[in-house]
């Protein structure tokens, strides 16, 4: 089978844009969690005011689509798909891929995937349909609309010609494409993907939609930092947020003739499904705990050379202590640690809130960041494990960073449906 390495890491998420900017701030504590009940009426009367908004502006790290889109992306694009292709732009860059031979652009695959897509334009598209009817519809709609779209635009502006795919498996997408997209690459459909996930869907109705289902921390309007609390006692839903992760990934000898810098190797990959509840995890966590144990078992490494998990945890009270769950009945016993406390996991989502299709990709190159340079990112407002608090005893790392030797580290994503992800990342050696 093919080793596949990463050798470029994109960003656009609420700490900013770009990976080094969103991954400084989030190690210095900074949170992307604010106010938007001043966006719109709409949203002020509505249960959950908070959101992870990707920062719009002049200021440098900020958005503004004429800066980073070229001419008539920003009309032929939904935001999700420009978020997309601004971080492709700079996992390419940062891995120094720009074919040119028709061999290598044959070779080079998109996989981008969101959860949701445009939201704005299926409402603001069924409005004006209704009031004006079939003039009022854009010939662009349909383009705009569609997720696979992402990808299409990424590989019409590269002209990347081998493998062109999107998932859609909610807040488990950007994993998926990550872990789909690795295996292209092992069995020689491309020897390099462009690969993760996007989301801009912070529109009142979909708050609305994740409000009516109990999902959203709502005791937090007037202290937005502080809402999304993963693994604490206080924790009582998610923060919806936007954004995008790509990794650039490459078959190592593909890699190493031509001198990349290769951040990590992608060991495994493992899937499950809860077969449970729509929206509900089982209490017993045993989907994450099958997707950790395929990845392990596809990466022929044993529990107890996990030095970090970069948690799914997205502050609600049964995804959290499912979790937790999972990761003590995997990581503890006669393969495991000895005790929770040698048990290194963090939720960076206290820092962006929950990205949705792009969080498993934003999150897959957290814990890419933190095999590159040993240093755990920290878990913000953590104040006391719990709920129930005889559960909670893992090294959560509570605020700050912690430095710490990575070898082997796991990314989690769970959505709707029970569908469960893990990837397993290891230093390349």
């Amino acid at each position: 089978m093919r080793r596949v390495v990463i050798t470029g890491l994109g960003a656009v998420t609420p700490l900013g844009i770009g990976v080094r900017r969103t991954w400084s701030r989030l190690l210095d504590g900074h949170c992307g969690v604010v106010s938007i009940k001043d966006k719109s009426p709409r949203f002020a009367s509505l249960p959950s005011q908070i959101a992870g908004l990707v920062p719009e502006g002049k200021e440098h790290g900020a958005w503004n689509p004429k800066n980073w889109l070229s001419p008539g992306d920003e009309r032929r694009m939904a935001t999700f798909a420009q978020y997309a292709m601004v971080a492709s732009e700079e996992a390419l860059n940062d891995a120094e891929w720009h074919p040119k031979k028709a061999e290598e652009l044959q070779a080079t695959g998109v996989y981008m995937g969101s959860g949701i897509g445009s939201l704005d334009d299926v409402y603001d598209i069924t409005i004006a349909f209704e009031k004006g009817g079939y003039r009022k519809v854009s010939p662009l709609f349909v383009p705009r609309l569609l997720i696979n779209l992402a990808a299409g635009h990424v590989s019409m502006r590269y002209g990347f010609k081998g493998p062109n795919h999107a998932a859609t498996t909610a807040c488990t997408t950007g994993a998926h494409s990550i872990g789909d997209a690795a295996r292209l690459i092992m069995f020689g459909d491309a020897d390099v993907m462009i690969a993760g996930g996007a989301e801009s869907c912070i529109h009142p109705l979909a708050i609305a939609g994740f409000a009516r289902a109990r999902s959203l921390a709502t005791d937090w309007n007037d202290r937005p930092q502080l809402a999304s609390r993963p693994f604490d006692k206080d924790r009582a839903g998610f923060v919806i947020g936007e954004g995008a992760g790509v990794v650039v990934l490459e078959e190592l000898e593909h890699a190493k003739s031509r001198g990349a810098r290769i951040y990590a190797e992608i060991k495994g990959y493992g899937l499950s499904s809860d077969a449970y509840h729509m929206t509900a995890p089982r209490e017993d966590g045993e989907g994450p705990y099958l997707a950790m144990k395929h990845a392990l078992r596809h990466a022929g490494i044993e529990p107890s050379a996990v030095d970090y998990i970069n948690a799914h945890a997205t502050s609600t009270t049964l995804g959290d202590a499912a979790e937790n769950r999972a990761i003590n009945n995997l990581l503890l016993g006669e393969h495991g640690k000895e005790n929770a406390s040698q048990i290194n996991v963090s939720s960076t989502k206290g820092a962006i809130g929950h990205l949705l299709g792009a969080a498993g990709s934003v999150e897959a190159i957290f814990t890419v960041l933190a095999l590159y340079s040993n240093t755990l990112p920290p878990t913000l407002n953590l104040d006391t494990p719990g709920n129930p608090p005889e559960d909670f005893k893992c090294n959560y790392i509570a605020k700050t960073p912690q430095q710490c030797q990575v070898n082997v580290a796991l990314s989690n994503s769970f959505g709707f449906g029970g569908t469960n992800a893990s990837l397993c990342f290891s230093k390349y050696r």
